[in-house]
């Protein structure tokens, strides 16, 4: 167990130096973003308080089940290649090879996502300045971050999530005082649970739109796992982010969908119109105003800021820990396997960024139509790796098992294995096919199709063509490498 404690990620030169406060903090901020202080008000007008509320319940319960199969694997062989790693051992070399760069592009695409958001943010104070200059400055930012060491950004990620769960604190105090009667105008009550068709709106089908943009929010709690790699005493801090990840998302989303249903009508325009560049309109913005507090928008837009940034972040982290991952595996030139004498991969690092920016410049180029592809495509991307982890647990166990281990010889082990991560895999899928279930029962045009869905096509090509090239067969439980990192 000490080789274990002490290990670096693999043989590689990256170094533990993220501590347990750190790990519990990348878990809950990548949970928390733009999906519930933007895109919440939209769920409710949607599906109505009571279809919001069981949407983010039924996907709380499904991020559950994956955090507790990642974390079995994650404590067992902490590996900085983490899904990529484990699609390797337990699947086939093509499947990891495909989730590999799948984990690759979706976080290097949403690094330059998040740098048209910030731009956008910015209008807010500074409508004048052109927005490219923020977004050179914010992946300027990022950059440093992520180039001094591991813990650099540990660090970053600690206090830009820090600043959303107060926020959200601060935002759930605010609001049980508001429905009880203690602070802003009277108490509505259960008013605005009976208005119209509230508490459901639209019926299963409103449960179902609002369950793909849910699932969208929770998108990054799997960061835990790409974190294991550098993580000091991983068999005991990888666990205690697991648990603690099912009760703050449970108090977080639950708790944020419950006030604003208590306290806005579904019928209230604003809570379609809420985006990143009207964020005066954002449940969290009318809550805050209807409790008396000045500026409320500005506040918001500083928080909003920091999710933007904390989303960078981490993507320019997940991205450069995963290319080096591939590389040091062969499935990237071995250059992206180097590190810096901090144990940063630099040279990953420079590619993700030269990515980023190449797609953020994309937007700016005629209608933004090539950069609209890419983000499409990265949005599958979350939910595909979400399935690998499933699928991999699965084979990890049956692995395991089959090579005369007892699982006693387990850190940690998942709760409702093997039922969990069937569930899991089940609910992602329906996640990914039914995402724009509109488009695919022919009621929009094929372009609308297409776009929707461009990141499956994509993926399954890389597994193809890896498996074509290759001929690299599947695992076998007998022979799946169950090698722990070594000192």
């Amino acid at each position: 167990m000490a080789d274990i404690e002490a290990a670096a990620s693999g043989s590689t030169d990256l170094q533990r130096s993220l501590r347990a406060r750190h790990l519990n903090m990348i878990a809950i901020g990548g949970a928390i973003g733009t999906g519930l202080f933007v895109a919440s008000g939209a769920t409710i007008s949607d599906a109505g308080p009571g279809g919001a509320l069981l949407a983010y319940a039924l996907i709380g319960i499904m991020v559950y089940l994956l955090m507790q199969s990642l974390g079995e694997m994650a404590t067992y062989i902490p590996t900085t290649g983490s899904f990529e790693d484990y699609g390797t051992r337990f699947i086939s070399p093509s499947f990891g090879f495909a989730i590999g760069w799948n984990y690759w592009y979706n976080w290097a695409i949403t690094v330059a996502a998040e740098l048209v958001a910030a731009a956008l943010v910015m209008k807010y104070w500074a409508p004048n300045v052109p927005s490219w200059i923020w977004s050179a400055i914010f992946l300027a930012l990022l950059v440093v971050l992520n180039s001094v060491s591991a813990r650099a950004y540990g660090e970053g990620e600690f206090w830009f999530a820090t600043i959303k769960v107060v926020t959200v604190c601060v935002f759930l105090v605010l609001g049980l005082g508001m429905i009880l009667g203690i602070m802003g105008s009277p108490s509505p009550g259960f008013k605005n649970w009976t208005v119209g068709d509230a508490p459901f709106v639209n019926g299963g089908m409103g449960v179902l739109s609002v369950f793909m943009i849910a699932g969208f929010s929770f998108q990054g709690t799997e960061l835990v796992g790409v974190a294991a790699g550098e993580a000091e005493n991983p068999s005991e801090t990888i666990p205690r982010a697991i648990r603690s990840i099912f009760w703050r998302i449970l108090l977080f989303y639950i708790g944020a969908i419950a006030v604003i249903g208590f306290l806005i009508p579904y019928t209230n325009p604003d809570l379609l119109n809420a985006d990143v560049d009207n964020l005066s309109v954002s449940p969290f913005t009318l809550v805050f105003h209807n409790a008396g507090i000045a500026a409320a928008a500005a506040v918001m837009n500083a928080v909003i800021l920091t999710s933007v940034l904390s989303a960078g972040n981490s993507g320019l982290y997940a991205s450069t820990r995963m290319l080096y991952a591939l590389a040091k595996s062969g499935k990237a030139p071995r250059v992206f396997a180097s590190t810096s004498s901090h144990g940063v991969p630099v040279p990953a690092l420079i590619a993700t960024t030269m990515v980023g920016a190449a797609c953020f410049l994309t937007s700016l180029i005629g209608d933004g139509g090539a950069y609209t592809w890419l983000v499409n495509a990265s949005g599958l991307a979350g939910f595909i790796t979400w399935v690998a982890v499933a699928w991999s647990h699965l084979r990890f166990r049956k692995a395991f098992l089959a090579q005369g281990h007892s699982l006693d010889e387990l850190p940690y082990k998942s709760s409702f294995f093997p039922l969990g991560p069937i569930i899991a895999l089940i609910m992602c899928i329906v996640v990914i096919l039914g995402q724009n279930y509109e488009a695919l029962l022919g009621r929009g045009d094929f372009t609308t199709l297409l776009t929707s869905y461009i990141g499956l096509p994509i993926f399954l090509a890389i597994w193809a063509i890896h498996k074509l090239v290759t001929r690299a067969p599947a695992v076998s439980p007998k022979e799946a490498d169950l090698s722990r990192p070594e000192r």
